[in-house]
Formats: C-alpha cells, sequence, structure tokens
C-alpha cells in the first residue's frame, strides 16, 4: 500500500497563504487582528490542503479538556433524555461530555472520581444524591452543577424544575375533573421527594382537600408504584382506593398503572394517574400518561451555560436556575367517575 500523505501543518498553511504562522493561528481561532484579505488566503489554503487542527495538541498546551462530566442513573428515562440534550447544548459550545453512570453496583462518588479522572472541566450531576456538604465540598476544587434538585450547597450552580409548583399543577387539574381523594405516591428520601410532597400539601390545603391527604410510602422504580398500588388497596379496605393518585415520577406510575389494571380496576375510569417527568415512554400510545414535564431541553441549556459561563467567561457568583415546569394531559386522567372500587 501507498504511504499515507502526511498531515499537513500550521506552516504548510501559512506557507500557501504566503503570511505568517501566527496569523494562521489567529484566523483559524477566531480572533481579531488580521485583514479580510489575511483571513480569506488563511482559510482558502486551509480548504486547500485539508487542515485540521490537532485539538488535543492544542487543549494540552492550553492545559484544557473541554470536557464536560455527567452522572446519570442509567434506569431513569428521564435522565437519557436529558442527556441528549446536554450533548446538544455541548456541542454548540464547543464541548464534549463524558459519561459516568450510577447503577446497583456503582455509586455517585465512584462516578465522579471516574469524571475526574478524565480531566472534566465541570461536572454536571444529574439528580445528585450526594447531600448539601458533599456537595459543597466537592465545589471547593471544582465548578459543579446540580441539575434537577434544589441545593443549598456553596459554589454549587444549581438549575432545576420548580419541583413543588409541578406537583400543585397536577392536583389542580385532578381538582378540577372533580377528584377530591387524591393520593401522592412518594419517592426517595431525598430533596426532589420532599420538595415534591411539599406540593402535594399545600394544593390539597389550596382546594380545601387538606383532610384527605393520604401520603403512600414509594421510591422511584416502577417495583416502588406495584407495591403502593397493593398499599392503597389494602389498607383502604373496606374503604374505597382514592379516585386520583399523583406518582413520584413516570416509573412509579408505570407499576401503578400495572398493579391497578391487574386488579381489574379501570384508568382514568376509577383511579386517574398522573405521572411526573413527561419521559418518552409516557407517551407511548399503549402508555398514554398525564405527566409533569419538567422542559429537559431549556433545563440543559441552562446547565450548559451554567458550567461554560464559570469556564469561559470567569463567573464566580453561584446561580440557581429555576424553571417552570408544565403539565401534559393524556388518557390516564379524566372527570371523576359513579364507580367506587372498593
Amino acid at each position: 500500500m501507498p504511504p499515507r500523505p502526511p498531515r499537513p501543518r500550521l506552516d504548510d498553511v501559512a506557507a500557501r497563504a504566503g503570511v505568517s504562522t501566527a496569523s494562521v493561528s489567529l484566523v483559524l481561532r477566531g480572533r481579531p487582528g488580521p485583514s479580510a484579505a489575511t483571513r480569506e488566503a488563511v482559510l482558502e489554503a486551509a480548504r486547500d490542503l485539508g487542515y485540521r487542527a490537532d485539538r488535543t495538541a492544542s487543549l494540552l498546551a492550553r492545559r484544557r479538556t473541554q470536557l464536560l462530566g455527567v452522572t446519570m442513573d442509567v434506569r431513569s428515562t428521564f435522565h437519557a433524555e436529558l442527556l441528549e440534550d446536554l450533548q446538544a447544548a455541548a456541542d454548540e459550545r464547543g464541548y464534549d461530555l463524558v459519561v459516568s453512570p450510577l447503577t446497583r453496583t456503582r455509586d455517585e462518588r465512584r462516578a465522579v472520581e471516574t469524571l475526574l479522572d478524565f480531566r472534566c472541566e465541570a461536572l454536571l450531576l444529574l439528580g445528585p444524591r450526594l447531600t448539601d456538604p458533599e456537595l459543597s465540598a466537592l465545589a471547593e476544587e471544582h465548578h459543579v452543577v446540580a441539575i434537577g434538585r434544589r441545593a443549598r450547597a456553596a459554589g454549587v450552580d444549581v438549575v432545576r424544575a420548580a419541583d413543588d409548583v409541578g406537583v400543585v399543577l397536577a392536583v389542580e387539574h385532578l381538582a378540577g375533573l372533580g377528584h377530591q381523594e387524591i393520593a401522592f405516591v412518594d419517592g426517595p428520601t431525598g430533596p426532589i421527594a420532599t420538595l415534591r410532597r411539599q406540593g402535594y400539601r399545600r394544593a390539597l390545603r389550596r382546594f380545601g382537600l387538606a383532610d384527605g391527604a393520604d401520603v403512600v410510602a414509594g421510591g422511584d422504580d416502577e417495583e416502588s408504584g406495584v407495591a403502593a398500588a397493593e398499599s392503597l388497596r389494602a389498607r383502604r379496605t373496606p374503604m374505597r382506593m382514592p379516585s386520583a393518585v399523583v406518582a413520584f415520577n413516570d416509573r412509579v406510575a408505570l407499576g401503578l398503572l400495572d398493579r391497578l389494571r391487574r386488579d381489574g380496576l379501570d384508568v382514568p375510569a376509577d383511579v386517574a394517574v398522573v405521572g411526573y417527568d413527561d419521559s418518552p415512554v409516557a407517551r407511548l400510545a399503549t402508555v398514554d400518561l398525564t405527566s409533569v414535564s419538567q422542559a429537559p431541553q431549556a433545563m440543559a441549556v441552562a446547565a450548559v451555560e451554567a458550567a461554560t459561563q464559570r469556564l469561559d467567561d470567569g463567573r464566580t457568583d453561584a446561580v440557581d436556575v429555576v424553571l417552570e415546569p408544565h403539565l401534559v394531559v393524556r388518557g390516564t386522567t379524566a372527570p371523576r367517575g359513579p364507580r367506587d372500587p372498593g
């Protein structure tokens, strides 16, 4: 096979354009200084030679990696969707992502350590479960953006939707359909579940339904939804089921739907169900789940902006970006029916 031709260098572009290497460097980096004629000559020479900048060498010279590290729960469909939006936002700003997953056997601390080993310049933590003091300690040496949850941690940027407002929207929707017994399936211990639970209680008070508050132990997966449905059925006998349920997230709602339907209950005629996250599975025609959307695209853009503002613009003050969620109404909610499932 013929030998591969050598890769064009900055010197080759300069020679072809008839300018200095310094001018070529300025043009290719989009810096001010060279004249319009010089810019045109450099760009034409680069195209003719097939010149491609050695990004790795350039970054090492500047002691930069242009990498943003992301931790995500591989079981979360919402995190998967958010990751896609984060990548798009990072691409627009000339950054790349390194993803470190959380699994049943791999916790958040280990995921973060891996990202730091890759010399990521900022950490984007999706729904972090680290405590506020742990986040503060991490932010002493690294740029940290907590995405999707409230954090009172020094030096940490926060980008989240208003979780309590999202649940208020769900309860408001159900109350407007005539539901008066509305239960809430709780999430795992942490600030996200706390805010959503607070929103539930506040909404019940607003609509005069506080006496019927019913918080059911739950979690963040389908099995938690199945267990919650079983709990509702068992402890409400011989009393009737609530006419509506708001779940901590869509995965819990899916487990809830499955068990209710297996028990012979019709959703939404007997029990209306609302999820949270508006994940891709909620949009499937066979699921058609009413759910609260956290606007993942806007969240991703804001999170990448928060990180790059620190890295490129030198911002030092922490920011707290709170986005307004909205409710997406589908087929699992309807006006309260006459049936009284026992």
